[in-house]
């Protein structure tokens, strides 16, 4: 009988490790692992947790360059050697022994997903150590050094999937994906990030739709700083939701970074926790509606490792193992007590940032009305106009 959920975790994934000072620090893996544990969500008998091997280079090759999978392996064995040219040994993809190996089976974790779904060995899968969207066909970019999400992605298309939406809400835009897929018509890449004139990687514009062969492939809302909670879920609802209905894709990849926190060190929009698990519990609802379930959901950035990372990544597995936690859910003091011994800070008290009296967070339906005078916007409608008629949508009212 398949399972409901297959997650990839096993304390070994911690060796995806920069060194100290790093943001991607591995230790919001383990404090997630083991929210969710303290939570009952692993526990349970929907979830099935697994640990992958390492990623065959033969594999890797579907998406990289093998001389790039070289440079990788040297650089992995020798960090004095790193090929700088490729982004290996800078301050952002730093080498490290290992290397090769530690990305190769956050690689193999996704592919392995995808496999797992499509074949129906499970309905949906979690892989929070994943979701390492900025690689590149021939180099490593912004923290990531093979991209998972390409290589699950294109061992979909090579067994029989015929259309693949990707959507990708971490603060970032989703360039390594996007570019992998740049004209592909089989593949529809949907990124919601900050604006690319502030920040890293400074891509992902309204105006880019893909390429010759798949215009309107590519899809990029590109939000102001300051962005909160209700604007980006107008955002997403209004932009990645119809666009992927008109897709009508066989699976659904969907990348979690959660930089988009207001407490994020390395951005700049406003996003309560709360916001973070609507999205999610949105994307679940959008899987069932449109792929009959067919779910990958995978990690990405997030470095408020403390405060953000655990309790949505917890929230995200939770929800794709139908056991959705409560806002108001307290955090177990086993966990609490954890982080003060590993990291010498107070953890959150609630697995919600809102005041539960308030009410649940929400946004405002883009068939309210569209306004001019907001910047969110104006930036959803460059989005719905660009690509929106290429899908047989209005963009004034679908």
């Amino acid at each position: 009988m398949p399972s409901q959920v297959r997650v990839v975790w096993d304390p070994g994934f911690t060796a995806y490790d920069f060194g100290p000072g790093h943001p991607m620090s591995p230790a919001r893996l383990e404090l997630t692992a083991l929210l969710c544990e303290s939570l009952g969500v692993l526990e349970t008998p929907e979830v099935e947790v697994f640990s992958p091997g390492v990623a065959d280079d033969e594999v890797l090759a579907t998406v990289h360059d093998p001389e790039y999978i070289a440079a990788v392996r040297a650089a992995s064995q020798d960090p004095a050697a790193a090929d700088l040219r490729r982004g290996l040994g800078t301050e952002d993809d730093p080498a490290f022994p290992g290397m090769h190996e530690a990305s190769a089976r956050i690689a193999e974790g996704t592919r392995q997903l995808c496999e797992d779904v499509w074949e129906g060995r499970t309905e949906h899968g979690v892989n929070f150590c994943g979701g390492l969207h900025h690689a590149m066909e021939g180099s490593a970019s912004g923290f990531c050094i093979y991209n998972d999400v390409a290589v699950g992605i294109r061992w979909l298309l090579d067994h029989g999937a015929r259309r693949v939406a990707y959507v990708d809400i971490d603060v970032h835009h989703g360039d390594g994906v996007e570019r992998i897929f740049w004209d592909d018509p089989g593949v529809m890449t949907i990124s919601l990030h900050e604006s690319g004139r502030i920040l890293f990687p400074g891509t992902g514009y309204a105006s880019d739709i893909g390429g010759p062969d798949a215009k309107g492939g590519a899809v990029n809302v590109a939000l102001p700083p300051g962005t909160g909670d209700s604007a980006w879920l107008r955002a997403l609802h209004s932009t990645a939701v119809p666009l992927v209905r008109a897709f009508r894709p066989d699976v659904l990849v969907t990348q979690h970074g959660c930089d988009t926190h207001a407490q994020d060190p390395l951005a700049h929009l406003a996003l309560s926790v709360d916001a973070q698990r609507a999205a999610a519990e949105a994307l679940h609802r959008l899987a069932h509606d449109v792929c009959e379930g067919r779910w990958v959901a995978l990690g990405g950035g997030g470095y408020e490792v403390v405060q953000v990372v655990p309790r949505t990544w917890t929230h995200l597995t939770a929800i794709a193992a139908h056991r959705p936690v409560a806002l108001t859910e307290a955090v177990p003091e086993d966990w609490l007590d954890h982080v003060r011994q590993l990291l010498g800070r107070e953890g959150p008290r609630r697995m919600g940032d809102l005041d539960p009296q308030e009410g649940p967070v929400w946004h405002q339906p883009w068939d309210a009305g569209y306004n001019p005078h907001s910047e969110v916007d104006r930036a959803i409608m460059a989005t719905r106009q660009a690509v929106f008629p290429l899908h047989g949508l209005d963009p004034w009212f679908d």
